[in-house]
């Protein structure tokens, strides 16, 4: 069923101080949301994002939360439920990439550890808090969660950041598929897979055929909309599609030699990230 609006609904963004998280905090704002809760990791930024939504209508709860703890998302989680109440929009937006490298050079194995706590694994312990109450009520739910074109294909240089978001895909698309199973359809879940987004995360990274770095805007505006119809799996742009599509088709060998034809093989060689 197709959710029209937010308004007068309870969302929780991850990752929320920044970058989409912040956007689509916003967002939630804009629709008359009852309650917006924000979580981040980097408190500063987070009290000022807070500040910066207060006094619109909605009501706007910050808490510092590390998802890549598990007993901190239990802590947080909690907290929220108490002081909130249960949630109906979940959106699993935090995230973290490490790249440029070959994997076998990799100096900071604290950086594998971390990629999977906080890409793979707190999307499904954040939204375990959350997702029973919603299978349990009538209300129109829904589970966002952000993963990446780089869960669709292989891609070098990223290799730790890939399996993190095909793992990401792999488990938000099998509640989907749980949830409808069990005939829960009031609760929808969208995963989002774009390409590179220009929001300083992928800095250095560069675009590959007729695939521009994403803006920020058109990304949480499309998935804002998807999510609220309920549509399961929302990949941008059109060319990821292709090479999707194509990457099921071909010969690995012909595969490889498409999506390096096409740059995407070569599209991490200068990759910095956010300082």
């Amino acid at each position: 069923m197709k959710l029209e609006t937010v308004a007068g609904k309870k969302v929780l963004v991850t990752g929320a101080a920044m970058g989409l998280g912040k956007l689509f905090a916003e967002r939630a704002v804009r629709e008359g949301a009852a309650a917006v809760v924000l979580w981040d990791v980097n408190e500063i930024a987070l009290k000022a994002t807070a500040a910066e939504l207060s006094g619109q209508g909605t009501a706007v709860h910050e808490y510092p939360v590390d998802v890549s703890d598990q007993d901190a998302i239990v802590a947080a989680a909690a907290a929220v439920r108490a002081e909130v109440g249960d949630i109906d929009i979940l959106v699993n937006n935090a995230g973290i990439v490490r790249g440029n490298s070959y994997f076998w050079e990799t100096e900071n194995r604290a950086d594998i550890d971390k990629t999977m706590a906080i890409n793979s694994m707190a999307p499904m312990y954040i939204t375990l808090e959350f997702l029973p109450a919603m299978v349990q009520g009538s209300g129109e739910a829904r589970v966002l969660t952000i993963a990446s074109s780089a869960g669709l294909v292989a891609n070098p240089r990223m290799s730790v950041y890939a399996a993190s978001k095909w793992a990401a895909l792999g488990w938000s698309d099998s509640v989907r598929l749980e949830l409808e199973q069990a005939g829960h359809e009031h609760v929808r879940v969208t995963t989002v897979c774009p390409t590179y987004i220009n929001t300083g995360m992928f800095d250095g990274a560069k675009g590959f055929w007729f695939t521009p770095i994403l803006e920020p805007d058109e990304v949480v505006e499309t998935s804002w909309q998807e999510m609220k119809q309920g549509n399961p799996l929302v990949i941008l742009p059109w060319t990821s599609r292709l090479n999707k599509a194509l990457s099921g088709i071909l010969p690995i060998k012909l595969r490889d030699v498409f999506l390096s034809t096409v740059g995407v093989y070569n599209s991490m060689e200068k990759f910095t990230g956010r300082k």
